[in-house]
């Protein structure tokens, strides 16, 4: 039986192309990325091909249009699709940070799991996990304060999560060649609601302060849960943006 071979169209390379520079920092935000007449002759391409490419770029939001001036990548604090980005840059670069955000690793320990991790992880309720908490620094503000969880199981294949320093490729890219599941799936939940007073201590918060949150759960090939995190963020750290055809 033939079998049909997937090759991205032209401008879905060039997308991933420019993202990956962007991700590794080779673009840093405010730099005027390649106009569209630059992609066209480099890719030797045309100018529509060249539009739709940054197109994408600019409904993902890691670029934005200035007018008269260029097109140039958005200013960090407007759009973050974190754990995609982070696991693209990982991907390509080894790193899951760009160059001005670094991570401390704040707890590595062994707890019961809460009754949500334990559903989440699929394991039975106080099963043991490894809790693992990094707060996220921006030129070395707090931007993100991050919460995984792992079952015991991979814990014991992959012992680096129990250590407090930093796992310069990502938890999960390490997780992954320590345990050979590989990450094939995520899903996020996006809420928000009031900062505990910790979290408003360690992002600097005055109280009464409203979070974002962001439920995450990474599956394996085998659709199994590898990790579940939550991750919070200051209320002027992130901003959702859709970008959407209207059907009438």
């Amino acid at each position: 039986m033939p079998k049909l071979k997937h090759v991205p169209p032209k401008y879905i390379q060039i997308a991933d192309h420019l993202r990956a520079r962007i991700l590794a920092g080779e673009f840093l935000p405010g730099d005027e990325v390649p106009s569209e007449r630059q992609v066209a002759a480099d890719w030797n391409v045309s100018r529509p091909t060249a539009t739709k490419a940054l197109d994408v770029l600019r409904h993902e939001g890691h670029v934005e249009g200035r007018q008269g001036a260029g097109t140039f990548v958005s200013e960090p604090g407007r759009f973050h699709r974190r754990a995609n980005d982070r696991y693209l840059r990982s991907a390509e670069t080894g790193r899951v940070y760009p160059p001005n955000e670094r991570a401390e690793i704040l707890v590595a320990e062994r707890v019961q799991a809460p009754d949500q991790v334990a559903k989440a992880l699929g394991l039975p309720d106080d099963a043991p996990v490894v809790r693992r908490v990094r707060l996220i620094l921006r030129d070395d503000e707090p931007v993100e304060l991050s919460t995984s969880w792992y079952s015991a199981e991979v814990a014991g294949q992959a012992p680096r999560i129990l250590e407090r320093d930093r796992i310069r490729e990502g938890t999960v890219a390490y997780v992954e060649g320590a345990t050979g599941r590989r990450p094939r799936r995520a899903r996020d939940r996006i809420s928000a609601r009031l900062a505990s007073d910790d979290e408003a201590r360690l992002l600097g918060l005055g109280q009464p302060s409203a979070v974002l949150v962001t439920n995450h759960v990474v599956r394996d090939a085998e659709d199994a849960p590898l990790e579940y995190a939550e991750s919070v963020v200051p209320p002027d750290a992130w901003t959702v943006e859709h970008d959407y055809m209207i059907q009438t």
